[in-house]
């Protein structure tokens, strides 16, 4: 399913300051923004799930992401994909076919990479504040995003922060063909500890599986 990384991959869009003027929805982008650059090294799981209403199609998958945003790596572990960057290079792991591919990754002010899922509406959206979504104990500040760029595959992107704890919960994807991409996040812990070896590429840990240099 390499679709479902790329389009978590939009998330990685840098910061540059905020688009538009919604004084409300600033506010609490900015906030939730501050909070979660003043962590090191993030862990996050998410379910995914990707409805296509036109064919009545759903499919959801768990995640887990672990994040470290100020050096731009990350690795995505996912039912049929994993993801590795220690910043410079990125391997995609496809299970099914039992390859990786290895590509080099774009640091450039444009840079797409799941090492800013967390701060995905920094660059290049209009955002909307429109109102408070209570779910059992957590009341959700909903904010729609649309991106500057009418060409993008997506009209709108929809956060839901929590409240109190500032920080990104959920977030759906509309795209221009009528699916919807839902990321929500189950457990977020802050400044975790992890092994060194967590951010680059192990052969080893990979027997028997094809290694193709996309570079």
């Amino acid at each position: 399913m390499k679709k479902i990384l790329v389009l978590l991959a939009l998330s990685g869009m840098y910061i540059s300051g905020f688009s538009q003027t919604d004084a409300k929805a600033k506010t609490i982008l900015a906030e939730a923004s501050k909070k979660y650059k003043a962590y090191d090294v993030v862990k996050a799981t998410f379910v995914f799930t990707l409805e296509n209403p036109q064919n009545k199609e759903k499919d959801t998958q768990q995640g887990t992401l672990i994040v470290q945003s100020a050096a731009n790596k990350y690795k995505v572990v996912m039912n049929e994909q994993d993801m590795i960057s220690d910043g410079k290079s990125q391997w995609t792991y496809l299970k099914k076919d039992k390859e990786i591919q290895v590509s080099a990754v774009d640091n450039s002010g444009d840079a797409l990479n799941p090492a800013g899922i967390f701060t995905l509406y920094e660059k290049g959206f209009k955002y909307l504040y429109t109102g408070e979504k209570k779910e059992g104990t957590k009341t959700y500040q909903m904010i729609d995003l649309s991106p500057v760029d009418t060409k993008k595959s997506y009209f709108k992107i929809r956060l839901g922060i929590d409240k109190i704890a500032h920080q990104i919960a959920n977030v759906v994807i509309f795209d221009k063909n009528g699916n919807k991409y839902t990321y929500v996040v189950k457990t977020f812990v802050p400044n975790v500890k992890v092994p060194a070896g967590t951010f680059g590429f192990d052969a080893k840990k990979y027997p028997g599986v094809e290694v193709v240099d996309l570079r």
